[in-house]
């Protein structure tokens, strides 16, 4: 197996102009596995290897704790060699081609329980610019899961508070109209009416919130604003934008929200991008029928 790992790997070079990176990380899965085969199959030629053999490699690597995502790469390493093996007449048949790749494990998103949420928003009472500015942010945030760069390019001109919306733009310039909750619109019209004008310079937009000097946010500013009110707040969980929007969904399905206006108050195109938080649910409820189920 050593001498067509070798013709493969000049294969890649020579006839594919495949980098030397690339040729250096198929060279190692290859040579792994067949050192493995040697050892575990007492294989030394391609020619005895099986669909069966490479499966049960497959496995010993995830049982290893080898990654799905690293699991693929070095899948996608063998199934070239052994198709080329295939296709210059070396095997009879490609014992990898009915090989499909390992699923890749979903992460699910974090959230706050509705109690860090609402402690989170209620720890900011200071009745100064930014104590109000930030209150109002958050307060948006989690009643209206507004992505991170909508919430920094709203404007005043798309906000009414009488009617509770806000227009936003998202992903692929795609507009919306967010719903904007009863405690949010308290603390927006305090922004407005005795924050905001504080703040007000000669240069000011029209955007709905501003840092200390007039101008726009950054990014990098709101993580931070939302970093230091969770430490304030006593939260030991690591609080960012997007886990305000997180939870906002959450929260809305577990108390009994449709998945598809779910969808249409997040933005999201996809239905099956929205389907992420069936996933948090049926955690949430597995971990209760554990807890209170007496043969949970």
């Amino acid at each position: 197996m050593t001498e067509f790992i070798e013709r493969f790997i000049q294969h890649l070079a020579v006839e594919r102009g495949l980098s030397l990176n690339y040729q250096l990380l198929v060279r190692r899965v290859l040579e792994s596995m067949a050192s493995w085969f040697q050892q575990e199959k007492n294989l030394a030629d391609p020619v005895g290897v099986t669909t069966a053999h490479l499966a049960d490699l497959l496995a010993r690597r995830k049982k290893d704790g080898l990654a799905a995502s690293s699991a693929r790469v070095e899948l996608v390493a063998v199934k070239i060699f052994f198709r080329w093996l295939a296709q210059r007449g070396h095997l009879a048949r490609d014992p990898a081609e009915s090989i499909l790749p390992p699923r890749l494990e979903k992460h699910l998103p974090g959230t706050l329980n509705e109690e860090h949420a609402r402690r989170l928003v209620e720890s900011i009472t200071g009745a100064g610019p930014l104590d109000r500015r930030d209150r109002a942010m958050l307060e948006l945030f989690y009643a209206s899961g507004l992505r991170l760069s909508e919430l920094l390019e709203s404007r005043l001109e798309n906000l009414s508070l009488d009617e509770g919306w806000i227009r936003v733009t998202g992903k692929g310039g795609k507009t919306r109209l967010a719903p904007v909750g009863q405690a949010a619109r308290e603390a927006l019209a305090g922004w407005l009416q005795h924050g905001r004008p504080a703040l007000v310079g000669p240069k000011t937009g029209s955007h709905v919130f501003l840092n200390r000097r007039g101008g726009t946010l950054t990014r990098a500013r709101v993580w931070q604003i939302v970093k230091q009110r969770a430490a304030h707040a006593g939260l030991e969980q690591r609080v960012h934008p997007h886990l305000l929007r997180h939870s906002f969904a959450t929260h809305l399905l577990n108390n009994g929200a449709d998945l598809r206006v779910i969808q249409e108050m997040l933005g999201h195109a996809d239905i099956s991008t929205t389907q992420i938080y069936t996933h948090v649910d049926q955690k949430r409820l597995k971990q209760v029928h554990r807890k209170f189920h007496p043969r949970g």
